[in-house]
């Protein structure tokens, strides 16, 4: 029997929402685990034409916090982890941004002196 697959994954209005299929065509038991400890409220709709089943967990809230969280989808059966997302919010989020884009004005920078530096020793 292969793995539950995850597709068409999203966060809208605070939900995560993807299609699980199973292969099986059994409805898929998966959990959602956020630091080891499983997310409440993890619905399974009805099963599409196609097999695949609508899946739904709502994030709570007090779950948000700086920095970066890290959400594992688990089939509960098996153990095996399926799928994960993040979500990085507050001021870490913005200094790495800030310092990622200096990096890359300075690497644009070393490189706009380089090609000069042949543009003017060169043939070209």
């Amino acid at each position: 029997m292969s793995e539950p697959r995850v597709a068409g994954a999203r966060i809208r209005a605070g939900y995560w929402e993807a299609e699980i299929s199973t292969g099986s065509g059994a409805i898929p038991d998966i959990e959602i685990l956020h630091l080891e400890k499983p997310l409440e409220n993890v619905t399974v709709g009805e099963s599409a034409v196609d097999g695949s089943w609508p899946v739904s967990a709502p994030i709570p809230a007090k779950l948000l916090s700086d920095g970066v969280q890290t959400f594992v989808v688990r089939d509960r059966k098996s153990g095996a982890r399926l799928s994960h997302f993040t979500i990085v919010t507050g001021t870490p989020l913005e200094d790495d941004i800030r310092a990622e884009l200096d990096l890359l004005r300075a690497e644009l920078d070393m490189l706009k002196k380089a090609f000069r530096r042949h543009c003017l020793d060169g043939d070209g």
